[in-house]
């Protein structure tokens, strides 16, 4: 089994919850080479959590809150309350809990399919994915010399494949505009369940995001002088997808002050639709000098 397939099916078993009573799920976390969960997989996780609480329509919007480091060691509790179930909509708020203390809140809408007024931002024009290469963080030599923690971190066989178009290469450190847009697919298919693209799309949105915010500054994560931690995500859903066919991730960040930084994100597919959009605010701060 190639590397890929392996990142791939550890992905599919991490959104895998399992029901210990009503409304109430257990999820278990990967390691990725720090002691910290990697906050998409709690995300997603929860956003799962919603969705089996509902019936017939599926989530448009969401707005999150990492309230505390997770353990990825321990498992997961996720707590669904089911605030409301209108004709529409249905509202659900999530609370994810380590070691008897909450790390993550998370509050959802549903609604049920339906038609209505049509519009979109056009799909910046950029190159299409084969025209653009992948992603490498690292070349090979200096990759394997590194931790096995390191590796597990920057690993780019994981399940996701990134192809950059502009901002998002860590070694260019020349102060340039917010400006950041990319190519990503999953490596892998996946069956027509909505709810689970949908799932997997909040946990990947939450790569490559708030980083944005760094380009005016050049200054990138690689130089070890800055110290990044996700605040919050918000995210709104538009229109069905498909998250093993390329998908463009436009971002930009219109602020950064008081030691943290904002970043949005459009999300287009190959045809050109907007199928999501994204809203994050991160700490950013620079490490101090040791003397």
């Amino acid at each position: 089994m190639s590397r890929q397939t392996e990142a791939f099916q550890e992905l599919l078993s991490l959104m895998q919850l399992e029901s210990l009573e009503v409304n109430l799920f257990r999820g278990v976390s990967r390691d990725i080479g720090t002691e910290r969960v990697f906050g998409g997989q709690v995300l997603a996780q929860a956003l799962l959590a919603a969705s089996k609480t509902v019936d017939d329509r599926l989530v448009h919007s969401l707005h999150s809150y990492f309230l505390r480091a997770g353990d990825h060691k321990a498992p997961i509790v996720y707590d669904v309350d089911r605030s409301r179930d209108g004709r529409s909509f249905s509202s659900r708020r999530v609370v994810a809990i380590q070691h008897g203390r909450p790390i993550f809140t998370l509050a959802a809408s549903f609604q049920v399919e339906e038609e209505g007024l049509d519009h979109q931002f056009e799909m910046p024009d950029v190159p299409g994915p084969e025209e653009v290469h992948a992603i490498d963080l690292l070349a090979r030599e200096e990759f394997d010399h590194m931790p096995e923690n390191m590796q597990r971190w920057l690993d780019r066989f994981g399940p996701f494949e990134f192809r950059a178009i502009r901002g998002a290469d860590p070694h260019d450190q020349v102060p340039k505009p917010p400006l950041k847009d990319l190519w990503f697919k999953l490596h892998g298919e996946l069956t027509d369940d909505p709810r689970l693209h949908r799932a997997l799309l909040a946990y990947i949105s939450d790569f490559h995001l708030v980083g944005t915010a760094t380009l005016p500054h050049g200054i990138s994560w690689v130089q070890g002088k800055l110290m990044m931690a996700s605040l919050d995500h918000a995210m709104w859903f538009h229109r069905d997808f498909r998250l093993d066919d390329w998908l463009l991730y436009s971002c930009d960040s219109p602020s950064s002050s008081g030691g943290r930084g904002l970043a949005r994100g459009m999300i287009y597919d190959r045809q050109g639709r907007l199928v999501a959009s994204t809203a994050q605010e991160g700490v950013m701060r620079l490490r101090r000098e040791k003397t």
